[in-house]
């Protein structure tokens, strides 16, 4: 993979798929042999050029705690527009969040991921709140994140209209199952504060 490759990512603003990129390629070089496997350096640290004019598309070095996954990935997507260096601890971080991306191509693993998510940011939402979620983008969706409304141009897991909303968390909204549901909890949050209450309107009014 080409260095020129990566900063064509950047500048065209795809903070996500630069990180990944740089994952690959500090990941692969940074590993040595071990009596168990790979070892990769805690403290390797990839320092970017400046993009001052690139609408603040940087990546992130979060410093989170590694026995905690999930708060990792949910740093990783926080702050991707904050720093200009990404250490090991990111690039762990992109591989989780990476796992999470393919566990939620399907509907099962969709859920689990949404719950996940829930149970590290949202967690004034109980169990409750995770089954009205459940059955309001059952009703959406049926938690497919290619679903696609040809109509009204609604798309993903929770059927974003217009779609593009969701470009507010990532530019691949269009097949990234985690921007889609990450995107959804949050436009959940902030209209309805919670899942039973959006699946009430939904209810309701055919929509939410």
């Amino acid at each position: 993979m080409k260095i020129d490759r990566f900063y064509q990512a950047l500048v065209a603003g795809r903070a996500r798929a630069a990180l990944t990129m740089v994952a690959t390629m500090v990941v692969i070089s940074s590993a040595t042999p071990a009596a168990h496997g790979l070892e990769f350096p805690m403290t390797t640290q990839l320092s970017l050029p400046d993009q001052t004019n690139q609408n603040g598309a940087y990546l992130v070095a979060s410093q989170v705690h590694q026995e905690n996954p999930d708060k990792q990935v949910a740093a990783l997507y926080a702050n991707l527009n904050t720093k200009k260096s990404v250490s090991a601890i990111d690039l762990r971080a992109v591989a989780l969040a990476s796992r999470q991306i393919e566990l939620a191509r399907t509907p099962n693993g969709a859920k689990q991921v949404a719950f996940s998510i829930i149970r590290t940011e949202y967690k004034r939402w109980n169990a409750s709140q995770e089954k009205c979620l459940v059955k309001l983008w059952t009703k959406e969706s049926h938690w497919n994140y290619k679903a696609h409304n040809y109509r009204s141009g609604a798309h993903g897991i929770p059927q974003s209209f217009p779609a593009t909303k969701m470009e507010s968390v990532g530019l691949d909204w269009r097949t990234n199952p985690v921007t889609q549901i990450r995107w959804g909890l949050n436009y959940i949050d902030k209209r309805y504060g919670s899942p039973c209450k959006a699946l009430y309107r939904h209810n309701v009014r055919g929509a939410y």
